[in-house]
């Protein structure tokens, strides 16, 4: 038994190492604030202050299945402790959980009832819910829902004189328009909804007609670029084409999902990339992210951003294209690509994931789920998910994954790396994260990945962000959530 002498010097460590995590934290070193703050944890477990720091550090790298476990502990540790239940809220009200994170704020209020912080959060968060509740009252079932776009026909839309952005002439996107459009996008001009609307609805129609999992065939001595996450960071999709090239049959691209939401940015970016493909269905290909959806759009800026920048109705619309987009691809039946990982069961084909009807919002479980959610583990076997949806999955899942299907490599992106990019799974998983200094603050650089046939060895290159416009990331996101930020 350990003596009271020992004890007090445990606890006196523990307090120092948890300044020590305070300060990683402070300079945006989450995942080192995570790892001291752990030790501190290791050395007194009864501190709820621990458990609570801990769980805002997973909370800020989007681990809101860890940050809630961490805070349920704190509130295990110290039931009347208030930070507690308001970092369980703030990690419920992230994964768009509305009502569990209305139970906790009411818990705060009960324990500071003086507090005008704890009064205006739980009003916000009551707000959230009656509109939840009034959305889901007044929405129409799948099965009797008609298509945004059978009532939108944009010839008919004037385009005023006084109009001077880019213009698509008839039906057919080229590259001068694309140009003109970025251009005027990079001086934060807006394109008409016109153009705006008949490049989304062309999109519609091609993404239709694809498989969930889409084959890319890359003739020897040709070159595919891969790129990762790009969150609404126009400024930085600007600068991979400046780096590498812009999109062409010569010079194709792969974005693997989540263009939009936290960057205040996000409609450029998707019009942007939707262009590409209405230009030369050939020198893009388009993923689906965790992100590509209706309830973290709602959260985390892009349908406020849509609203403002264009109008409800393509709030709609984007919302329905979405699930059009392809879940996977398959590079020379070699390289599987994916935005989030594998499967919480072996034996998964890639016929199956063909035969996925993706057409939905994204369901919570499943293997559409899992290959939009999943993230990789530094050991063998199975685990809970960080994140709170999907799984964790290690090196001997890929390995057997790889082998029946008669693949050599995983690329996958969802997760933000210091460098851009992680090899790991004894060099059969590559995660690519394209968004460098994510959300202005993590610090951590770019990547893309050039694959050259035959071999398709994976050429990474890193890049560092590029300057924008003073408009602050999640600009456009929910009121509630941006009070968490």
């Amino acid at each position: 038994m350990p003596s009271m002498e020992n004890e007090g010097s445990e606890v006196s460590r523990a307090e120092e190492i948890k300044n020590q995590a305070n300060e990683a934290f402070k300079a945006h070193r989450y995942g080192q604030a995570i790892d001291l703050y752990t030790q501190a944890i290791e050395l007194n477990s009864q501190n709820a202050v621990y458990w609570a720091n801990r769980s805002l550090a997973h909370t800020k790298l989007e681990e809101y299945g860890s940050a809630i476990q961490d805070a349920t502990k704190a509130i295990e540790v110290d039931p009347k402790y208030s930070k507690g239940y308001y970092r369980q809220g703030a990690a419920y009200l992230a994964m768009g959980k509305f009502k569990e994170a209305l139970k906790d704020f009411q818990q705060v209020k009960r324990i500071c009832p003086n507090d005008p912080d704890a009064t205006k959060k739980l009003k916000e968060c009551e707000k959230a819910v009656m509109k939840l509740k009034f959305e889901e009252a007044i929405s129409v079932p799948e099965s009797e829902r008609r298509s945004v776009a059978d009532s939108i026909d944009y010839r008919t839309i004037k385009v005023e004189p006084q109009y001077l952005g880019a213009k698509i002439e008839g039906d057919v996107v080229t590259l001068d328009f694309v140009k003109k459009m970025m251009d005027d996008f990079k001086n934060q001009k807006c394109l008409h909804k016109r153009y705006a609307f008949q490049i989304v609805l062309q999109m519609r129609e091609m993404l239709q007609a694809l498989p969930s999992l889409v084959d890319i065939n890359v003739p020897d001595g040709s070159l595919l670029t891969v790129c990762g996450d790009v969150h609404g960071q126009f400024y930085d999709l600007i600068n991979i084409f400046e780096l590498n090239g812009l999109p062409s049959e010569e010079n194709p691209y792969l974005f693997n999902g989540d263009f939009v939401d936290r960057g205040s940015f996000s409609v450029e970016v998707i019009l942007t990339l939707f262009a590409f493909k209405c230009m030369c269905p050939s020198a893009i290909y388009l993923a689906r992210g965790n992100h590509e959806s209706k309830s973290m759009n709602k959260i985390y800026g892009f349908e406020g951003e849509v609203r403002s920048k264009l109008s409800e109705t393509f709030v709609e619309l984007f919302a329905e294209v979405f699930c059009y987009l392809p879940l996977a691809h398959v590079i020379n039946q070699k390289v599987f690509v994916v935005h989030g990982g594998l499967f919480s069961v072996d034996g998964v084909k890639l016929s199956d994931i063909r035969a996925i009807d993706r057409f939905c919002e994204p369901p919570e479980e499943g293997l559409m789920c899992e290959l939009l959610w999943s993230d990789p583990q530094p050991y063998p076997g199975r685990g809970p998910s960080k994140r709170g949806v999907g799984l964790s999955f290690g090196a001997d899942v890929t390995r057997r994954f790889l082998q029946d299907n008669n693949l050599d490599l995983v690329v996958r992106s969802h997760e933000v790396k210091d460098e851009g990019y992680e090899i790991e799974h004894d060099g059969k998983l590559i995660t690519v994260f394209s968004a460098p200094n994510y959300c202005d603050q993590m610090g951590n650089k770019g990547a893309f990945i050039r694959f050259e046939a035959p071999d398709l060895k994976p050429n990474i290159v890193t890049f560092s962000a590029v300057p924008h416009p003073d408009v602050k990331p999640m600009a456009y996101a929910n009121n509630f959530l941006r009070m968490f930020q």
